[in-house]
Formats: structure tokens, C-alpha cells, sequence
């Protein structure tokens, strides 16, 4: 997978701009607030039908104009791909991939990429919240029908809070939550088999990226944590789990006005000889757990779909040392894995140029 060209119009500090991408590694050079994360913004975007600094799509659109777009070339198992983005202040969002209209259900899983960001550094000590939504991301791109089971049960869960809520209030009976429990119960076990099967598949290659970076020196586990019960394999009886579960909770929930039980609760466990990550890992250790994570996805995508995602790298070589960042180029250049990088110095890059460089300022790009 390969993004040929990527052309912006009124998006964010860019007019007008057309940039084509060496196949390897692309690496946008330029101080802070010069539009260098734009770009990555955009080809993440094209990736997942959203932006991941922003929910409003308004703010995509340069300040002064009414509209925008990004167009963006790419090739696809040896097939040519065109996918457009149309933004604008009036109307609902365009995608049109191959010059008929589709809707972001159909866009996941089109074309593939992996951010990682100084945010990402954050995944393992942060909120369960974020280590959720990387799961979720990374299994949809590899199988665009989980995408589609993760909806179906985030709406089910949506609708069944908005059920509890008018229990509480006295304006809904409780027997109503049988007609629900019995889908939520079917949708949470459909969703938590699918992250079982990849965090199983996960902790074997981020354990293998883990032992790379910290030359065998340390092992990563990488384990599902479902509402405080650890798992690691498929449990053929999920569905009745959940469903005997969500009647113990009934009462907090009704209490609460919301879910207490399922996957939208969960949580991966990250350990590093046997040492929660988390908890006691030093920031040496949770940094390169953070970047085994990301080139453990990599290899994940690639395994299920047949080729490496695009990989976007914004602002990380600031972060991460030297022993650190030539492991991560070295597997970079090694693997041929089309990579954007932005960056404000070239000395965090080896002196032999190792791909094709371009100044970004003021929303100009030159190559």
C-alpha cells in the first residue's frame, strides 16, 4: 500500500498544495506551527474518516474559505485508487472513493496507516479510554466488519442508556431492559471475541518488537482485561457471561443512567517482566512499550490484510533516544514501509540521507 500523491485545498494553513510521496520514507522538515502535522492530519483522515485533534470537521477548512478537500492517489495491491474528501461550512461532508459516493462505514479498511504521535507516549499510563480506541482502530483496519459490530454495539449501549436514564427518572418500566440485554449481551461478545483473538495475536509480536528495541533485555505480556476479569482466550460462553452480568449490575445502572458492563469498559494489561507496565514502569520502559505497541500494529495490519498501512510518525524523534530512534528507522528501512515523518531538525536523521526531505513553512511545501 502506497499513497502516490496527496493534494489539499483550503485545509487548515493550505491553499492550494500537491505534494508526491516517495514510496519509502518521507520526512517534512520545519519549525513548530508551519503545517507540518497537517499533512499527516490529512492522510490519517483519508485513513479513518476522522481527524485525531479534532471532532469538528469546520476546523479542517482554511479560516477564510467556505470549503476544502484532500485528494489523495494511492495504490492498492498494484491497483490505482482516487479518494476525495469534500469539507464545507453548509453541507455534509463528501467521500468519494473512485468517483462514486460512499459513506466512512465503506472507507475503513480502503487505505491503511498507523499514527504515532508525542500523544502516543501517553497510551500506556493514560486513561483506559486510549488503549481501547487503539485496539479498536487497529482491528478495524485489518477487518472492516468489526467496524461495523463496534457501531452496532456502541449504539445499542447508547440507546439502553438512554432506556436506564428514563428508569431512573420514572418515565420507563424496568422490564423494558429485556427487550435490550439480550442484543447488548450478543454485540459485546461478538466485539470481545474479535479483541481477544487480536490482543492473543498482539502480545506475540509487540513481545518480539519489545525484545528488539531492548536488545532481549526485557519481554512485554500484553493481556485483555474485561470488566476485572483477565482473559486471553475465546470463552464459547460469553454471551451468557454477559447477560448474567448485566442483571447483577441492573440496579448501579439504573442508579448510574449508564452501561456498567461490556467492552466499552474494558482494558488492556501491559506488563514487562512480569511488572505492570503502568504502574511501575519506568518512563524508559513504558516509552519503548509505547513504540512496540506501534510497530506491533504495523506488523498486525500487515498479517491480516497483506500489506503495511502507511505509517505517519509526527514529532516522535524529538522524543525518543538514539538507541530508540535507529531501531525504529532500521525497521522502517528494512521492511519498505511507506513513512511520514515530520520533524524540526534533520540531526535527529542519520547524515547520509535515507529519504526524500521537503521545508514546510507557512503552508508551503518544497521539495
Amino acid at each position: 500500500m502506497k499513497v502516490h500523491a496527496l493534494m489539499l485545498h483550503n485545509y487548515r494553513n493550505y491553499k492550494n498544495i500537491s505534494i508526491e510521496l516517495s514510496p519509502n520514507i518521507n520526512i517534512l522538515i520545519g519549525l513548530n506551527a508551519q503545517g507540518k502535522t497537517n499533512i499527516l492530519e490529512a492522510l490519517y483522515y483519508a485513513s479513518m474518516g476522522h481527524s485525531h485533534r479534532t471532532n469538528s470537521e469546520s476546523d479542517l477548512i482554511k479560516w477564510e474559505a467556505n470549503e476544502g478537500a484532500i485528494q489523495i492517489d494511492f495504490e492498492r495491491f498494484d491497483v490505482a485508487n482516487h479518494l476525495t474528501f469534500h469539507f464545507s461550512r453548509e453541507k455534509r461532508r463528501q467521500i468519494m472513493y473512485n468517483g462514486q459516493s460512499i459513506q466512512v462505514k465503506e472507507l475503513i479498511g480502503l487505505l491503511n496507516a498507523v499514527l504515532f504521535s508525542p500523544e502516543d507516549l501517553f497510551l500506556i499510563k493514560g486513561a483506559p479510554a486510549g488503549r481501547r480506541r487503539f485496539l479498536d482502530n487497529e482491528i478495524s483496519q485489518a477487518s472492516p466488519a468489526y467496524y461495523h459490530e463496534l457501531s452496532k454495539y456502541t449504539r445499542i449501549v447508547t440507546q439502553r442508556n438512554t432506556l436506564l436514564k428514563r428508569i431512573r427518572e420514572h418515565k420507563a418500566k424496568p422490564d423494558m431492559l429485556d427487550l435490550w440485554d439480550p442484543q447488548l449481551a450478543a454485540a459485546a461478545a461478538a466485539v470481545v471475541e474479535r479483541r481477544l483473538v487480536a490482543v492473543k495475536k498482539l502480545n506475540m509480536l509487540a513481545n518480539l518488537m519489545q525484545r528488539r528495541i531492548s536488545a532481549n533485555k526485557e519481554n512485554l505480556t500484553v493481556r485483555y482485561d474485561f470488566n476485572g476479569m483477565e482473559g486471553d482466550t475465546m470463552t464459547e460462553a460469553l454471551v451468557s457471561w454477559y447477560n448474567n452480568k448485566l442483571k447483577e449490575s441492573v440496579e448501579l445502572d439504573i442508579i448510574r443512567g449508564v452501561t456498567t458492563v461490556g467492552p466499552h469498559r474494558d482494558d488492556i494489561i501491559l506488563e514487562v517482566n512480569g511488572i505492570n507496565l503502568r504502574s511501575f514502569g519506568s518512563q524508559g520502559q513504558q516509552r519503548t512499550g509505547v513504540l512496540a505497541l506501534k510497530l506491533a500494529e504495523l506488523e498486525f495490519i500487515r498479517s491480516e490484510t497483506g500489506e503495511y498501512p502507511i505509517l505517519l510518525l509526527d514529532d516522535v524523534m524529538s522524543e525518543l533516544d538514539v538507541s530508540r530512534r535507529e531501531q525504529l528507522l532500521q525497521f522502517i528501512c528494512r521492511e519498505h514501509i511507506q513513512t511520514v515523518i515530520t520533524a524540526t531538525d534533520e540531526a535527529y536523521f542519520p547524515p547520509a540521507r535515507i529519504g526524500r526531505y521537503y521545508k514546510v513553512k507557512a503552508g508551503t511545501i518544497a521539495g
